[in-house]
């Protein structure tokens, strides 16, 4: 999982794995899981169900009138694809949601783990949240390291959006430190 594209076919799989859904539906529960920040255009979804459809990932279902659905009708009534996920999707995807690589630590890779930990087994949640952690205090450095060189050559604002950027991180270490506690007190239950 290197791409933001990859992050997104997993995400599918995983929204996937609790029913069958045609476009409309998808875009909705990707935008819920994901976040109403992070943008998922209908040019990026229908690509990505074309190239999981392909690798056999995904199945189209069924068609369905659009006037059955909760979508709003469309001009004329124009059937609906619903996509379901494969034994072989759901394989990929078991694989993918166990793999506790550095792409599983970064901003894109661990949003879409995170929204997934159900389907996580669980010394590998706990293996993503130190990752994530240890990068973020990585990341904290640097960012005082910067916040320190810088105060003197950049202006108020500039030094506004780092101090900004530094508070943001640290937030997020507090919080992963707070998962990781809960995380160790459930695996010993």
């Amino acid at each position: 999982m290197s791409s933001r594209r990859d992050v997104l076919s997993f995400a599918i799989l995983g929204v996937l794995g609790d029913g069958p859904q045609h476009g409309y539906e998808l875009r909705k529960s990707l935008t819920t899981i994901l976040g109403p920040f992070r943008a998922l255009s209908y040019g990026s979804l229908y690509p990505a169900l074309k190239r999981m459809y392909t690798a056999r990932l995904i199945e189209e279902e069924s068609l369905t009138p659009a006037t059955q659905s909760n979508a709003p009708v469309l001009s004329g009534k124009r059937a609906r694809i619903v996509y379901a996920i494969t034994a072989e999707g759901k394989e990929v995807f078991g694989e993918w949601a166990n793999q506790p690589g550095p792409e599983a630590w970064e901003d894109e890779g661990f949003a879409a783990h995170l929204a997934f930990f159900s389907a996580t087994e669980a010394r590998t949640r706990l293996r993503i949240l130190e990752g994530r952690r240890s990068r973020l205090e990585e990341r904290v450095d640097v960012l005082r390291d910067s916040l320190t060189r810088s105060k003197e050559r950049v202006d108020a604002y500039t030094l506004q959006l780092q101090q900004h950027g530094l508070e943001g991180a640290e937030r997020e270490v507090r919080w992963l430190t707070e998962l990781i506690d809960q995380e160790k007190v459930t695996q010993e239950r």
